[in-house]
């Protein structure tokens, strides 16, 4: 990997250097030829070269497992299969990212996120699961969902969105609903992923929200209080994993203070969760140990912690 990326960065430089040598350029090139060639005159060049190197490289790695996506996306348009992912986890954990990346190349088709917001006065009265339940897929498309019915397990529990008896119900019935649709004629893949994101990453990542304009409209209430309510999320998500971490709906953790690897080994996730037609033999899709913790060896992890640190650290 190292020589690889020595090699392309000597690339990159070579090409750097033999900017002033192009002899002429379109009328409508030269603009950005000067432009950036004075932004870096300005700046070290050298900075900017392992900086769009690594992000080159940071691409081009995902590139394989995205080719092979649109292989299962296919699979499951011949088969008429339905896949549903649950992105769920602390906020600034990385889901959103992610979720870009998974379908950056998919066929729009055939895939789908949602987002759900605050639910109207009339949804407060329904059913918890019924507008999830309003937005799974037809035969053949991918589902993804940027925080999902698992919120009742955690954040509004945390931030007293609903009250304790709500809570336990969910907890009680959960995993029911998803048994039933999951075996309905083997049609429904669930996936259920869950970003872990350390404290301190988050505090860095909440920080470059509050300071780029950019990122400054992701920075919410709910947010503002994450740090402060941390130890109270720690035991939501435990009791989350030993309520409804099971052998047919497993969770599966997701350690992303490296944003990268958690955007690879969740596609690894992904195309393991479903055999398909022309896999490529030769990639990769091994999980990282490191990165991909199966829910019940968090659970037990952070039972240990309890007994060593008096908590679950998360």
């Amino acid at each position: 990997m190292a020589k690889k990326i020595e090699k392309r960065s000597k690339i990159i430089e070579e090409v750097l250097r033999g900017l002033d040598a192009v002899p002429s350029l379109p009328e409508v090139d030269s603009y950005y030829h000067d432009t950036i060639y004075n932004i870096l005159n300005e700046r070290h060049k050298e900075e900017i070269v392992k900086a769009s190197l690594i992000k080159y490289y940071k691409a081009e790695d995902l590139k394989p497992y995205q080719v092979e996506l649109i292989k299962l996306q296919a699979h499951l348009e011949r088969t008429g299969k339905k896949m549903i992912i649950l992105f769920d986890g602390r906020d600034a954990s990385g889901k959103g990212g992610t979720i870009r990346r998974v379908t950056r190349y998919m066929n729009e088709k055939h895939y789908r996120v949602v987002a759900l917001g605050k639910p109207n006065s009339v949804q407060q009265t329904e059913l918890h699961m019924k507008r999830y339940i309003e937005q799974f897929p037809r035969a053949g498309e991918i589902v993804l969902f940027d925080r999902s019915w698992y919120k009742r397990a955690m954040v509004e529990p945390v931030m007293e969105f609903c009250s304790n008896e709500q809570y336990r119900r969910f907890l009680k019935k959960v995993t029911l609903y998803e048994n039933n649709f999951i075996f309905d004629a083997g049609k429904t893949v669930l996936l259920k992923l869950y970003f872990s994101v350390s404290k301190e990453e988050q505090a860095s990542r909440f920080e470059r929200r509050r300071n780029d304009p950019l990122r400054k409209w992701k920075l919410s209430e709910v947010d503002l209080q994450a740090q402060d309510l941390w130890d109270e999320f720690c035991k939501k998500k435990m009791i989350m994993l030993k309520k409804t971490h099971t052998k047919d709906c497993p969770w599966w953790i997701i350690k992303s203070d490296d944003k990268h690897l958690a955007r690879r080994e969740t596609m690894k996730l992904i195309l393991r969760s479903v055999k398909y037609l022309g896999r490529k033999r030769s990639l990769d899709f091994a999980p990282d140990s490191e990165v991909v913790v199966p829910g019940d060896v968090e659970l037990k992890r952070m039972k240990r912690q309890i007994k060593q640190f008096g908590k679950p650290l998360c």
